[in-house]
């Protein structure tokens, strides 16, 4: 056999080389086995560039329907689980190819007119990528429904806000919980920025400079439904760039990872909630486990292993960052390294998103023991001394009666509502009998009715807020 054709089914590579690929190589550069969950927007993209190739005579109308059928056939091949991944041919690109050349013979092999696999890649993972933003983005809104349904049932449930972790003043905790939903709307926010960056066209690129063929770019844009917000067809730019690019990789998981601290910080309250020096909450049985060893035990499992998760997530955000930190234009077999941490990433978000959205449906809220709580840190102190300031006291001078009203209280173990009248005028003389309705929890938290407060009234609006705009 001629020393060139040594290699000729593996690699379209093999008549410059004169030794074969070790086996130890084929196995440390292949991504077949991870990468081969972007075969659907492989044929995406290859069908979208057969339809150009055709449209603009660089191929015949016979090629074009001959790569249509073979096609056909692999996703079908695929999708039945018999269709055989090798090796040998490296990734989900080569593999897809070599088969249909098998399929359809040379009309196969013309499908690579004019691209390369580094403007194919790129084309790939972002067609990918922008379809499992849109599933996440669509179990964001799950979980944020779930979140405004549970607020809605609970506007008139007192617990005590915390600052510094010690009881601050009293909220409501469907106010508690809208929160949690604003941090998610602005999750979905950024999500959605990403996807308008991320569904950009890059093939037509070739390897590096662009190509010589008569190209359609924005013929393809148009058909893989790569458009800008006023349709127009969205193309990268710049060919050096357009096969380079990963910034879309690691905006993604930038918001993943910020989305993945709120999971985090929701779940640490989760867990604080659940324990029996709190007990403001259970979840139900089916987040839960027990121990192994100790029979009273119910462990938040679930909350306590997505707060594990966020920092796999924010780890593959810094892989990511440092993956590109020192990479010369254009591509480099570095970027191979994006898929593992990018779908790892997808992955996680997605599971744990999922399993909030069914948890929150199955957390029992325990209203007697959030309001014992928030009747041990004086919550009411704030209104004390905004009451002193409407009787004309300023505020700083207000603030210390207050401090010397609830040391006195602190020693006396009296909650400052349990304080006589005429004790507390001795802080202030003009306290009057209507001081008991300011010092009560239902009191303030009616009293903080200002766009955005804890006022079950104002809940009640931004929970009709929400729901118009999950609506949408």
């Amino acid at each position: 056999m001629p020393h060139h054709q040594f290699d000729k089914k593996s690699h379209a590579w093999s008549a410059l080389f004169s030794e074969p690929m070790s086996d130890l190589v084929k196995r440390y550069t292949s991504s077949v086995f991870f990468d081969k969950r972007l075969w659907q927007a492989d044929i995406r993209g290859s069908l979208a560039h057969a339809d150009m190739l055709a449209h603009q005579g660089i191929i015949s109308a016979d090629d074009h329907a001959a790569i249509e059928r073979g096609m056909e056939q692999i996703a079908q091949e695929i999708e039945s689980g018999i269709f055989e991944w090798k090796l040998d041919l490296e990734d989900v690109h080569l593999n897809i190819e070599a088969r249909l050349t098998v399929l359809v013979g040379i009309a196969g092999k013309r499908l690579h007119t004019g691209r390369s696999r580094n403007d194919q890649v790129a084309t790939d993972v972002r067609l990918w990528l922008v379809g499992e933003i849109d599933l996440i983005v669509g179990l964001l809104t799950q979980l944020q429904t779930a979140l405004v349904n549970m607020a809605e049932q609970h506007a008139e449930v007192i617990m005590p806000g915390f600052t510094h972790l010690q009881v601050a003043q009293p909220v409501s905790f469907g106010h508690h919980l809208l929160a949690y939903v604003e941090m998610f709307a602005r999750d979905a926010e950024r999500l959605l920025d990403v996807r308008r960056r991320t569904n950009r066209l890059p093939l037509g690129s070739a390897a590096l400079a662009g190509t010589s063929y008569p190209l359609d770019r924005e013929h393809v844009a148009r058909a893989l439904g790569m458009v800008d917000a006023q349709g127009n067809p969205a193309v990268c730019q710049n060919s050096l760039d357009a096969v380079s690019d990963r910034d879309f990789a690691i905006e993604f998981s930038a918001a993943a990872s910020l989305c993945m601290v709120h999971i985090s910080r929701m779940s640490e309250e989760l867990i604080l909630w659940m324990s029996q020096n709190f007990g403001f909450i259970s979840l139900a049985d089916r987040f839960t486990t027990g121990s192994s060893i100790m029979p009273q035990k119910k462990n938040p499992d679930v909350p306590e292993l997505a707060r594990g998760k966020t920092g796999r997530v924010v780890g593959h955000l810094m892989g990511l960052l440092t993956l590109m930190k020192g990479q010369p234009l254009a591509y480099n077999k570095d970027n191979q390294e994006d898929k593992e941490p990018l779908f790892d990433t997808v992955d996680t978000l997605k599971d744990t998103l999922r399993i909030f959205a069914e948890m929150a449906g199955g957390i029992t809220v325990r209203p007697e023991a959030m309001e014992r709580a928030a009747l041990k840190g004086y919550a009411t102190a704030t209104d004390l001394a905004d009451y002193m300031v409407k009787k004309g006291l300023p505020f700083r001078d207000a603030h210390e009666a207050v401090a010397h009203a609830v040391k006195y209280a602190s020693e006396h173990q009296q909650d400052l509502s349990e304080l006589e009248l005429g004790i507390l005028q001795s802080f202030h003389p003009q306290i009057e009998a209507d001081v008991y309705e300011v010092l009560s929890l239902r009191g303030s938290l009616n009293a903080r009715s200002t766009l955005g407060g804890t006022a079950p009234a104002q809940v009640r609006l931004q929970i009709a807020r929400h729901r118009q705009r999950l609506a949408a």
